[in-house]
């Protein structure tokens, strides 16, 4: 999924392939001590994950895709002491990827409402975590400096699996503990309920339309932690509407988040950036 608000919905039944709560380390700690990225707060970024990469912005970070971004162009962003951020999808199937064919049928759940071909996983499959781990080493492998897994929220939505809280922090733990063993920057996804809980084993935030529905007070622990937080607007309106978006760009800059407006495509068809 490249962007957007999914609804919260019941899951289903569990799977046979899953872990039972009491051998999972729900209070596993934090990998520390490493050398990886940490963006600073109110670094600069660009986020585009479909079509040809501009790069010409003059950024500290580029955000693109893990899959479809070559080592090449990995190296050209970095060349001008550009970090590079590796999205993928952690919570999610998608039939394009070329290790599609890894999943099990019993790891896919329900669709993602509007992503055609995409489909929950369950988050407590050994097999998923195994092929996420997979791509972490594929992101080393490419020398991307950091990841930004997406969909680490799907216990708070209709995934058809009876996925709860405590398994959502486990996985995310899981990702950004590999991550970091790896020596990658990681980046919490959304999630906004469970800040308190990760912000200690993420390195920075990467949020979708909190100032749209009000939520970006629940970021606030990266900013006090000094992490960045990495914010996109969707709203038209800041395109025609100058005093909407001085308005928001003030309390961005108020708040320290690094505030892009951006075509919900993620295609790099305007951008307009708060710093």
């Amino acid at each position: 999924m490249l962007g957007g608000i999914l609804l919260v919905g019941c899951g289903g039944e569990k799977s046979s392939s899953i872990q039972e709560d009491e051998n999972i380390d729900f209070d596993k700690e934090p990998v520390t001590g490493g050398s990886w990225y940490q963006p600073p707060v109110l670094a600069t970024w660009q986020w585009q994950l479909t079509g040809e990469i501009n790069k010409t912005y003059s950024v500290n970070v580029y955000d693109i895709d893990l899959f479809d971004s070559t080592e090449s162009l990995i190296q050209e962003l970095q060349s001008d002491n550009t970090k590079v951020i590796c999205y993928f999808s952690a919570g999610s199937y998608e039939e394009w990827r070329s290790d599609a064919s890894q999943f099990k049928p019993s790891d896919r759940g329900n669709s993602l409402d509007g992503w055609p071909g995409e489909a929950w996983l369950d988050i407590r499959s050994e097999n998923v975590i195994s092929i996420m781990k997979a791509r972490l080493d594929l992101a080393a492998k490419k020398g991307c400096d950091g990841v930004e897994p997406d969909n680490v929220d799907g216990y708070q939505n209709d995934s058809g699996f009876n996925l709860t809280a405590r398994d959502q922090l486990d996985f995310n733990r899981t990702l950004a503990n590999e991550a970091h063993i790896r020596n990658l920057s990681v980046g919490l996804k959304n999630d906004l309920d469970q800040v308190k809980e990760l912000v200690d084993y993420f390195d920075f935030a990467v949020n979708e339309q909190c100032f749209q529905y009000k939520e970006c007070d629940l970021l606030t622990p990266f900013i006090d932690n000094g992490k960045a937080v990495f914010n996109v607007e969707y709203e038209k309106k800041y395109l025609t509407d100058e005093s909407a978006k001085e308005a928001l760009c003030a309390e961005s800059l108020r708040l320290q988040f690094s505030t892009l407006i951006l075509p919900a495509d993620l295609d790099d068809e305007f951008r307009i950036s708060c710093l």
